[in-house]
Parts: structure tokens; C-alpha cells; sequence
């Protein structure tokens, strides 16, 4: 990685399935996403270099890669919404479409998480990265707990306002 690559920490990688990773991460809110892709085996890194268009993307990476093979690289001048959404968004990839990324290099997602992909693909890696991060049943533990304001909502789950309303089904 460039000198301007910044590593997070990195735990070995689990015996458990994916969603037994998930559902352990899902206690409170903020979801740990860095936790969750290190327990699967991807390494997490920021860089100053992407540019702005470019939120982050998933890559072989044999040097500084996790256990399995792979790290993952988010945009550090992007909001800490945004690079929670990419982290999630990429660890959904790498579940969902590991036999694709196991043929190519990397897998870039730009602002739009629109990576080459096909639409379905990027809206099941979008669907999963929202469950990853919002799951249905903390937010209804957090609500039963007296927090029902969207705003707020967001804020505790550090995701955007928009993603909280298309999670819940308010009109954005």
C-alpha cells in the first residue's frame, strides 16, 4: 500500500459462518464493520489517494492482506457514514460474490457503489451492507429503549439519514 495507507488492526479469522460473524457484531449500535470484515478475514485500510468519485473497493491483496487473501480499502477523506456504508458494502461482495472477485483483481465501487458489477448484484451487496449495519432487530431493541426520532437513529447507528429512512421505509 502507499505510504498514505493507514492498516487497522486485524484479528485471526473466524471458524464461523458469515452470518454467525454478523449476528455476533449486531449486539449495539454501531455495528463494529472493521470487526466484522477482520473476523472474516479481510484487512481494512483508509487512503488519501482515491479519488473523490471512489468510495472504496475490495482487492486481492497477498502483501497486506487478511487471512483470506483479501483487504479492503475506503476513501479517508470520505464522511464516517460513508466509509462504514463502503466497508459493509464490500464485506457483502465478498460474502455474496467471492467466486467474482477470486477471478479479478479488485472491485472498485464508486459514490454510487456502482463497481461493473450487475445492477442486481450491487443492489444485493447494498441490501446486505444495510443489514449488516441497521439490523432490524437492534433497531427495534433501540426504539423499545425510547429512541424513535430518524435523526437520531442514524446518529447511533453512524449511518446516514438516508440510509435509516430507506431502511425503514420512510420517503427519503
Amino acid at each position: 500500500m502507499p505510504a498514505t495507507s493507514q492498516a487497522l488492526p486485524q484479528a485471526a479469522q473466524s471458524a464461523l459462518t458469515p452470518g454467525q460473524v454478523i449476528s455476533k457484531y449486531q449486539v449495539d449500535a454501531p455495528v463494529d464493520v472493521v470487526g466484522i470484515a477482520h473476523e472474516l478475514g479481510v484487512n481494512v485500510w483508509e487512503t488519501h489517494t482515491m479519488p473523490d468519485n471512489i468510495s472504496g473497493k475490495i482487492f486481492r491483496d497477498p502483501l497486506n492482506g487478511g487471512t483470506s487473501g483479501f483487504s479492503i480499502v475506503v476513501n479517508s477523506s470520505h464522511a464516517i457514514v460513508r466509509k462504514r456504508f463502503t466497508i459493509a458494502h464490500e464485506i457483502a461482495h465478498f460474502i455474496l460474490h467471492r467466486h467474482i472477485l477470486e477471478s479479478r483483481s479488485d472491485l472498485t465501487d464508486d459514490a454510487m457503489y456502482r463497481s461493473g458489477l450487475s445492477t442486481k448484484e450491487e443492489t444485493a451487496a447494498n441490501q446486505l451492507a444495510a443489514t449488516i449495519l441497521m439490523p432490524y432487530s437492534l433497531i427495534n431493541k433501540i426504539v423499545n429503549e425510547g429512541t424513535n426520532d430518524v435523526d437520531a437513529l442514524a446518529t447511533r447507528f453512524q449511518v446516514s439519514t438516508t440510509a435509516m429512512k430507506i431502511r425503514l421505509g420512510v420517503p427519503v
